[in-house]
């Protein structure tokens, strides 16, 4: 499961999730990726469940980039637990996704292939994406 070495500040606040991505929204590394259409927090089990299911349907061909790293603390408070006593613990991190960042990048591999891999790997995701292709216009 991914997550930074050491951070500056334990807990961090949610922030704000609106906007469209200018940073990471191009093809830089493979042929092909996996682009967001829409806004949410990426967790690192996500994350790390989606390049499972990429990895093992592509059989170790080609190469694949993962363009998003889950360095934002998410808290959460324990069950049933009164209102007041602070902020809870860190639970898990996030990676904030916004629409047009890409994801996952792959080359070395046929199309159809990358295409199938791709869509099995957006089904562990919690937001809708789309396959595209370097050179496309998006």
């Amino acid at each position: 499961m991914l997550m930074p070495k050491r951070v500056k500040f334990r807990k961090q606040q949610r922030g704000w999730m609106g906007g469209v991505a200018t940073r990471g929204s191009t093809i830089s590394f493979g042929d092909f990726g996996l682009k967001a259409l829409e806004c949410g927090y990426m967790t690192s089990i996500q994350l790390e469940a989606a390049r499972v299911a990429l990895t093992r349907h592509i059989k170790r061909g080609g190469k694949v980039w993962i363009r998003v790293f889950p360095d934002k603390a998410y808290s959460k408070k324990p069950a049933e637990t009164r209102m007041g006593k602070g902020k809870g613990a860190p639970e898990y991190y996030v990676v904030v996704i916004k629409p047009g960042r890409l994801i996952f990048e792959m080359g070395g591999l046929p199309e159809a292939l990358a295409k199938a891999a791709l869509r099995l790997c957006a089904h562990k995701l919690p937001f809708r994406t789309k396959f595209v292709i370097r050179g496309e216009v998006q």
